[in-house]
């Protein structure tokens, strides 16, 4: 029997978000899939919901901004072991947001800004270049957000780490595309449907109305569709949000 192969997720947190619903995307179509975060408890629950609805996951605690434990999360997911074969689908979905205002914002909030969602973005492509750019296969997925096109009032330090991350990812394309390397970048414009922001403000659900917020399930799909399209037709940036969402 073919071992399953492996697929990694970096950026996991809360049961209800991003990082869990492509847990359970890629475990769904024959994926072991390794939950990678820094909160053990939170990405253990994740990996267990996506084991007890017979898929198949390893919790495996990383934080993403430190080299070392990227560089030893990818030689687990390229390793041909018991867990399943080498990986061929990987996903970076680290990031924070907080609004502060800009003459308040200190240099460590603007640093820690970038090194959760930009440094370690470099550090997941550079390795997932490193392995699979010679194999001449696989699909590397990075989580964007309305903020990688555009600045807002008090949203200085993310606006900065999401464009930063966008251009890097852009230039990881043109290198490794056309090595076989399908890179991508993913833009969510608009309020989640997830439980980071409906802990925060729980009635924005019933503001927002039918469809009004992106679903965990919709998103996901658009990952996943992603990695199987044919080398002949590939998207590098897809931006998605609800259809009432301005723009």
């Amino acid at each position: 029997m073919a071992k399953k192969p492996k697929a990694v997720v970096l950026g996991v947190g809360a049961e209800r978000g991003v990082g869990a619903g492509l847990s359970r995307r890629f475990a769904k179509e024959g994926y072991h899939v390794l939950v990678a975060g820094r909160t053990a408890a939170k990405i253990e629950k994740v990996a267990e919901a996506v084991r007890a609805s017979g898929g198949s996951a390893t919790a495996v605690v990383t934080d993403g901004t430190k080299e070392a434990d990227v560089v030893a999360l990818f030689d687990r997911a390229m390793a041909d072991d018991a867990e399943g074969a080498p990986a061929d689908l990987l996903v970076f979905n680290m990031g924070n947001n907080q609004a502060v205002d800009f003459r308040e914002m200190t240099a460590q909030h603007f640093e820690d800004s970038w090194r959760v969602g930009c440094f370690a973005g470099f550090l997941f492509a550079r390795e997932a270049a490193r392995r699979l750019a010679p194999l001449g296969r696989g699909t590397v997925i990075f989580t964007g957000a309305s903020g990688s096109l555009r600045g807002r009032p008090r949203f200085a330090a993310f606006n900065a780490t999401k464009g930063g991350l966008r251009l890097m990812v852009q230039s990881m394309a043109r290198e490794f595309g056309p090595q076989g390397l399908h890179v991508a970048h993913v833009i969510i414009d608009g309020g989640i449907e997830g439980e980071r922001l409906l802990s925060r403000m729980p009635d924005r659900k019933e503001k927002a109305g039918p469809d009004g917020l992106l679903g965990i399930e919709a998103i996901v799909e658009n990952y996943w569709h992603i990695h199987r399209q044919p080398r002949s037709a590939w998207t590098h940036e897809l931006d998605i949000r609800p259809y009432k969402e301005t723009f």
